[in-house]
This record gives structure tokens, C-alpha cells and sequence, in this order.
């Protein structure tokens, strides 16, 4: 199995965990999408008139931070990790998935994000929405050029402020806004000019 985590975690504050589990989250680049963050995002598409499919995959979840932010707005949610974290259902290696759903919606590990996004628009069914929360950053790059000439998201939402992804999901001791964050939706086979809106 490849060695990738889910980033995207629940509104459950790490409490009483032991130093051995905070340093295999740390290996494995642990940190946290704020519930905030994703209401925000769902908040701006509606006024926008984007609609989601009912059921969302949640293929990194984590402690379930963007699944239960999702079920509150009224998804049905699909949650799964590579990793055991107490949320959804473990030791499923997305990257070697080969579900077709309508909808995937995650916070995908840094280091594996580009081969989340090719993995998910693969597994979509026609006329499926895959949504990926990421750092503006990952607009840059040769490689990622080639991958945005042959499939570029249909918009880019970029929030206006920064928002706080946090080390081992620990919001209350984790709160520096240090990188600026993007929600990029890919639709299936679209080939078009790319959107860029902001989230206020």
C-alpha cells in the first residue's frame, strides 16, 4: 500500500493521546481542515448556485473534521483513511480505488495530491464533481501544468483569509494562519478556462 494519510479530521480535539500516537501523526502529516473553513466554502457555492450530489466520498477523512462539517449541511457522507483514526472506515487506500461515485470532497495529504485528483476524476461517474481542498501552491509546477492543459478545474475558490489547518487536529493549541488555502473543483470531462472566485 502506498503510504499516504487522510488530512481532513472531525470536530474532535485530540484529548489524552498518548506521545507514541501524536508522533505517528506527525509522520504521516496529520493535520486538520477546520469545519469553519468548509462551511464557508459550502456557504459561497450555494450563493453561487453550484449544486453537489447528495452522497459525497470523503476518501482522506481523518478524524472526520470535513465528513461531519458535510452532514451537517445535509450530505450524505461516505468517509474512509488509509489510517485508523477513530472516524469512518479504515485501511482503505484510496489511491488504489476503483469506486465511481458523484462526488469526491477531501483534504488530501500535500504530498499525494496530485495523484488524488487524477485517482479521483478517474472514479467519477459522468457528469461527477471532485473537490479538493488545497494550498494555493499546488498551481505551481511543471508537472502540474501538463495535468491543469489536460484536465483544469472548472473554478478555483480562493479564501480571501487564511485559514488554519491544524498539526494533529488540534485546534485549540493550533491556531497560526500561515498559508492561504483553495477549494479547486474538477468536473468530469470539462475543458474549459478555469473560474477563480474568493470566499469573503
Amino acid at each position: 500500500m502506498k503510504d499516504w494519510i487522510g488530512n481532513s479530521k472531525s470536530g474532535y480535539i485530540l484529548n489524552g493521546i498518548s506521545h507514541d500516537a501524536n508522533h505517528e501523526q506527525e509522520k504521516h502529516d496529520f493535520y486538520g481542515a477546520n469545519p469553519h473553513s468548509v462551511n464557508l466554502f459550502l456557504q459561497k457555492i450555494e450563493q453561487d448556485g453550484i449544486i453537489l450530489p447528495k452522497t459525497i466520498y470523503e476518501p482522506a477523512c481523518g478524524q472526520g473534521h470535513i465528513s461531519e462539517e458535510l452532514k451537517r449541511h445535509g450530505y450524505n457522507v461516505i468517509s474512509s483513511d488509509l489510517y485508523d483514526y477513530g472516524y469512518g472506515k479504515a485501511g482503505i487506500d484510496f489511491l488504489q480505488s476503483t469506486e465511481k461515485e458523484d462526488c469526491f470532497l477531501t483534504n488530501p495529504p500535500y504530498k499525494f495530491a496530485l495523484q488524488f485528483v487524477k485517482k479521483s476524476i478517474e472514479n467519477l461517474n459522468p457528469g461527477g464533481i471532485s473537490i479538493m481542498y488545497l494550498k494555493i501552491q499546488f498551481l505551481e509546477g511543471k508537472t502540474r501544468n501538463l495535468f491543469f492543459k489536460n484536465y483544469p478545474p472548472k473554478y478555483v475558490y480562493v479564501n480571501s483569509s487564511r485559514q488554519i489547518c491544524a498539526k494533529n487536529g488540534n485546534f485549540e493549541n493550533f491556531n497560526a494562519r500561515l498559508l492561504c488555502y483553495a477549494w479547486y473543483i474538477w468536473y468530469k470531462n470539462f475543458c474549459s478556462d478555469t473560474v477563480v472566485r474568493w470566499i469573503d
